[in-house]
């Protein structure tokens, strides 16, 4: 962990808020979970419209639980956050969980991640969907301070609001939601934010060790759906241009794709 934390331009581990941790009975709920949007806006909006039409035969009430990683690479990075913030579907709840990605925005909105470091996770796209040309900032603005104030006061309050008050985990007993999948082995209530929101060798080598199933993004695949009791629904969006989800219902799965 400690390497991470070097990776992304951090000396020690930030420190941040405890996040929310949910617990839900979804016995009598058809949920859907999506995987990264990456700031693809226009499959989520179409990736909404498909669920709608399978739950239309389904009874109330109805969930989507957004797995994280709204932001960066895709073209619509602001567009997918308001979005969020506005209603559900009709006849839907919606849970959006915290993504790594959000967290590198969170992370340098309060100076804890220096801007070059969030610029290679794909940032760019996602302070041009700001109206906010880096480069051309970096020739106006002459010290990083300046730059770095001129950007932070661009990013809508709500929008900042929002992040923060994204839950880190979703506990359905039998299902489990998180961004990136959780350490095996360990109980719900004892998994760290980051393997939460990081976690991938570990939780791919050792999934034999799940006594649950575990719906989770933050790895592309292919094709989304089930290897041992991991559930995947990352395929990639930003470069695939296919967003999707999985449909819960019954303890019985689908896969859904734009």
């Amino acid at each position: 962990m400690k390497n991470l934390f070097r990776s992304l331009g951090f000396t020690k581990a930030p420190q941040r808020p405890a996040r929310q941790r949910i617990s839900l009975d979804i016995s009598h709920i058809a949920v859907y979970a999506i995987g990264d949007v990456h700031g693809c806006y226009d499959q989520l909006v179409a990736l909404e419209r498909i669920i709608e039409a399978d739950a239309s035969r389904l009874p109330d009430p109805k969930l989507i639980v957004m797995l994280g990683d709204y932001i960066d690479r895709g073209p619509a990075p602001a567009e997918v956050l308001e979005h969020l913030i506005g209603p559900p579907p009709d006849g839907f709840y919606r849970i959006c969980l915290m993504g790594n990605h959000e967290l590198a925005m969170l992370d340098y909105l309060d100076g804890q991640l220096p801007l070059k470091d969030w610029l290679k996770l794909g940032a760019a796209a996602t302070l041009f969907s700001y109206g906010i040309d880096v480069d051309h900032m970096k020739k106006t603005y002459r010290s990083a301070k300046t730059l770095n104030e001129a950007i932070r006061s661009a990013i809508p309050e709500r929008h900042v609001e929002f992040l923060r008050s994204l839950p880190i985990l979703v506990d359905s007993g039998f299902f489990l939601f998180a961004h990136a999948g959780i350490r095996p082995g360990v109980p719900p209530a004892e998994q760290t934010e980051d393997d939460l929101i990081f976690i991938r060798d570990e939780f791919f080598n050792n999934a034999h060790l799940l006594d649950r199933w575990v719906v989770h993004g933050h790895t592309p695949v292919e094709t989304a759906g089930p290897a041992g009791r991991r559930i995947n629904v990352d395929t990639g969006a930003f470069f695939s241009d296919r967003l999707s989800a999985v449909r819960l219902w019954n303890r019985k799965g689908r896969i859904l794709s734009t």
